[in-house]
């Protein structure tokens, strides 16, 4: 059954006065050199995050991305009062250039990605994302297209289980997980959370919750991950948002899991150095960093945040300004 509640009480955005002090000096710029500050919000979700930075930078101009039809509609409810100020867009995450050349805009001032599965998602149990409740097994953030968890259950190999639920999920059980899944579908299809959740915990010992949380948990990140190709998204779409930002511009990202974080740190760390070969005489201009690091490792929500959304617990910020111009920006001049 749909959560009825107003989208504003379903969604607490996750470090949402951070990402916007971050944020606002790129934002601030653009506006005192007289340009209408863009911002992306490439995770719109039900629009939380938006709706505090389309409040807080009057001027703005935001752009809404999301693959979830369903997170677009509720989204663009809460923000009607902005419809001037607004593009919503559906799209996938790494297809922020297209978006952008879509809505003829040049460069952007400001980046937010708030990655992961999100509250809507969770809250809305028909979408078979939470292992707490019996529901279809589909968890695909787009509904309209795509296979969906229950595809991936029933027909791929005792090794590709392996490999998703180790890799996608660290899960050290991984090997007795698939091992039951190919089992139990023999028997019967698995097209449902509850009975997925029962053959997990059929091989997972009850030690192990004790201490690492629900049996399925690691599985279910691992499905999930899978059906949205989210990393393979994720690499693409951090260096798609350093190329679309202008000089000045900054990215505010928000992981909630060591995969997406490292993909993050990592571009963000590749532009943050000197490329120059090693004993190289002269740092040519293809070479200096175009990134500057803002956090010092990651951040993270305070006490009282995570008291207000325990979902934000794992929340880990990290945030870069583009300094100069990129290696694509190099390449085209």
């Amino acid at each position: 059954m749909s959560d009825e509640r107003p989208t504003g009480d379903r969604h607490i955005p996750v470090l949402r006065e951070r990402s916007v002090t971050l944020l606002a000096p790129a934002v601030e710029a653009a506006a005192e050199a007289g340009r209408r500050p863009v911002i992306v919000d490439a995770t719109l979700g039900m629009g939380g995050h938006s709706e505090t930075m389309l409040e807080a930078f009057p001027t703005a101009h935001l752009v809404g991305i999301d693959r979830d039809p369903q997170a677009l509609s509720l989204a663009g409810a809460r923000l009607s009062r902005f419809d001037d100020r607004l593009d919503l867009v559906h799209a996938v995450y790494d297809e922020i250039g297209e978006a952008l050349a879509d809505l003829g805009i040049p460069g952007v001032d400001a980046v937010l990605f708030d990655l992961g599965v999100s509250s809507l998602q969770l809250d809305e149990r028909e979408r078979g994302f939470a292992y707490s409740y019996d529901a279809p097994l589909d968890m695909r953030m787009d509904t309209s297209r795509g296979a969906t968890a229950a595809t991936i259950v029933n027909t791929y190999s005792r090794e590709d289980l392996l490999r998703i639920i180790r890799t996608w999920g660290e899960e050290k059980f991984a090997g007795r997980i698939s091992s039951a899944i190919v089992e139990a579908r023999a028997a019967a299809p698995i097209t449902t959370t509850g009975r997925l959740v029962e053959v997990i915990r059929s091989v997972v010992p009850a030690s192990a919750a004790r201490t690492g949380g629900h049996p399925a948990k690691r599985t279910f990140q691992a499905l999930r991950i899978e059906v949205n190709e989210e990393l393979t998204v994720l690499e693409r779409a951090v260096p798609a948002a350093i190329d679309a930002l202008n000089v000045g511009g900054r990215i505010v990202a928000l992981s909630y899991h060591s995969l997406e974080d490292r993909i993050v740190k990592s571009a963000f760390a590749a532009g943050s150095k000197s490329s120059a070969p090693v004993g190289f005489p002269v740092e040519l201009e293809e070479h200096k960093p175009y990134l500057r690091l803002l956090t010092r490792g990651t951040e993270a929500p305070t006490e009282q945040e995570i008291r207000e959304n325990p979902r934000a617990a794992s929340a880990k910020l990290r945030a870069v300004e583009k300094i100069t111009r990129g290696p694509k920006d190099r390449k085209t001049t």
